[in-house]
């Protein structure tokens, strides 16, 4: 490796300099340790190293006869670079001050490869300086060129050996599921001792920041949140970046949400070099919660949305009937100075479209989805009868997934022994990273899915049957409910209801409802339920007499399992 040098800047020789005879023998002393912990260890401004470092180079300065008028140390830098601040100072001073000696503690404090040290030799050698080793017998003489070039291969072998050991030692720690590094922001890393007295390093939930970053995913998996707005309702929520030595504690940036929305750690799996491996710390996502989170992630990535802080309860509900464009708020002001609302289409204010649809006054539009809410909502008989099917339904889906369930056991046990035989492969060199990476993404999806599906229980079945009474309620009430709340919370009843809201006019108001709405709001949903409630008061079996019998207008592709927990 060449060192690219800055140029030369002269300086005045210090006042040290100055004080001694030139006749007296000039050193100088360059210390380094490669870590910052070493430098400050014990809670010492220098740590322990560099003290002992200079210490042998005084004396060896004293066996030589010389005073050591500089020291340059690099606290904190790795030998395998040449770039190191102070060693390029370093050079620099030489050029310009009468130096006889340059005086290390051993020639690997000053390159670990042998292309750099012979560069920096050189350099040295060339400005009329001899490198000196305080615990090597290193000089000019052929015998001390001898071990010096000796003693820097064994640096370099050292230092790609540590690095080779190192990276082995990682790749194993990974492979068992441990964590390599520092752990993510919700985790600790904590050293305990074990029966034996050994250190064991582990880790664990951040008590603290732990609920908090389970929420984020739970709240980003709502679609409700933008990346942005998410961190600034963590912050206002309390969450901050752990404290360290060096840093205290302060709010996370936006890459840091970014990045923890992301990271596969949190759904139980440690990444290495490419390859996904089962963690053996405390997953604080589900598996399936942490696709979604992605899906979600995915989708905002391809509209360009943003979820922004709403002006008005309707807006971000409202479509223009015509074009389709989001229906924007804007004000009108008097002459005599008042200020009238509307809704406007995007979409033509932008001239993006050729839509005409003209500005509706904002009270009116108000008063519209009030009325809306009650002439869409269910009445009481109906919604008795559509509880039954409902009910009926889903206990029908429930006896199917008990039967399903041993299907899914099986095809998990297979997908667990398949994993484990591609790594197996991948170990034995038959199967390359890039493939058991892929593999391994597509095995961890299905087993996801699999885990999900398996852990349904009874008591999961119920609660979901209770929130789907719960709808059926709200559905049954939804007026009321509306014109009972404010502004902010009927902003999410339209959000929990309704996917959106599209006028064509102030009165011309025809609503999208999302699930499990668009299956409970559906009239012919309704017609349904009633004749079948019908031919049970009369005693007829469900497929008797009944034209048209369809259960995928009841419970389509997607079931009907709200998709959003908003309500």
């Amino acid at each position: 490796m060449s060192i690219t040098l800055p140029p030369p800047t002269p300086s005045a020789p210090s006042s040290c300099l100055d004080r001694l005879g030139e006749t007296t023998t000039l050193a100088i002393s360059y210390l380094r340790v490669s870590t910052k912990e070493q430098a400050e260890r014990g809670g010492r401004e220098e740590g322990f190293s560099i003290p002992a470092q200079r210490e042998a180079n005084l004396r060896k300065a004293r066996d030589l006869n010389a005073i050591v008028v500089e020291d340059f140390i690099d606290a904190g830098e790795s030998a395998r670079k040449a770039d190191r601040p102070e060693l390029m100072r370093m050079i620099e001073y030489v050029k310009t001050h009468q130096v006889a000696y340059c005086i290390v503690h051993k020639v690997d404090r000053l390159a670990r490869n042998r292309a750099d040290d012979v560069t920096i030799h050189l350099a040295l050698k060339e400005a009329g300086v001899m490198l000196v080793s305080a615990t090597e017998n290193i000089d000019e003489t052929p015998s001390g060129m001898l071990l010096h070039g000796i003693m820097s291969t064994i640096a370099e072998f050292y230092s790609r050996n540590l690095a080779s050991e190192v990276s082995k030692g990682m790749s194993q720690k990974a492979a068992t599921g441990g964590t390599n590094g520092k752990a993510p922001i919700g985790y600790l890393n904590v050293a305990r001792r074990d029966d034996l007295g050994r250190e064991v390093r582990t880790v664990e939930p951040d008590p603290d920041r732990a609920p908090l970053v389970r929420w984020a995913f739970e709240a980003y998996a709502t679609g409700n949140y933008s990346s942005i707005t998410l961190r600034e309702e963590l912050i206002d929520r309390g969450l901050t970046t752990p404290p360290s030595p060096k840093r205290p504690a302060k709010p996370p940036t936006l890459s840091t949400i970014q990045k923890m929305l992301t990271n596969p750690y949190y759904k139980g799996n440690v990444s290495f070099r490419g390859a996904s491996y089962d963690g053996i710390h405390e997953p604080l996502v589900a598996p399936e919660g942490w696709y979604r989170v992605q899906a979600v992630a995915t989708a905002h990535q391809t509209s360009g949305e943003k979820t922004q802080a709403h002006d008005h309860y309707l807006k971000g509900t409202l479509y223009c009937g015509q074009c389709g464009s989001r229906l924007m708020l804007t004000n009108a002001k008097s002459r005599r100075g008042v200020i009238y609302p509307y809704f406007i289409c995007a979409g033509r204010h932008a001239r993006r479209t050729n839509c005409d649809q003209k500005s509706m006054f904002v009270p009116d539009v108000e008063a519209a989805v009030e009325d809306y809410y009650r002439r869409i909502q269910i009445p009481a008989h109906v919604l008795t009868a559509l509880r039954a099917q409902v009910t009926e339904k889903f206990d029908q889906l429930h006896a199917q997934a008990k039967q399903d369930r041993h299907v899914h056991v099986r095809e998990r046990d297979e997908l667990r022994g398949e994993r484990t035989k591609l790594l197996q492969a991948h170990y034995a060199g038959a199967v390359p990273l890039d493939l058991l990476k892929t593999e391994q993404d597509r095995i961890a999806r299905r087993l996801a899915f699999l885990d999900a599906q398996i852990e349904a229980g009874d008591n999961e079945y119920e609660q979901t049957k209770a929130h789907l009474d719960d709808c059926l309620a709200l559905a049954g009430d939804m007026h009321a409910i509306y014109m009972s709340v404010d502004d902010s919370l009927r902003r999410i009843a339209n959000q929990a209801f309704f996917e959106k809201i599209t006028l064509t006019g102030e009165e011309d108001l025809h609503g999208h409802p999302g699930p499990p709405f668009d299956v409970f709001l559906n009239p012919d949903i309704h017609a349904l339920a009633l004749r079948r409630e019908q031919d049970r008061a009369e005693g007829r079996t469900q497929t008797e007499d009944v034209e048209g019998l369809n259960n995928d207008l009841l419970v389509g592709p997607a079931g009907i399992e709200p998709t959003t927990s908003t309500v």
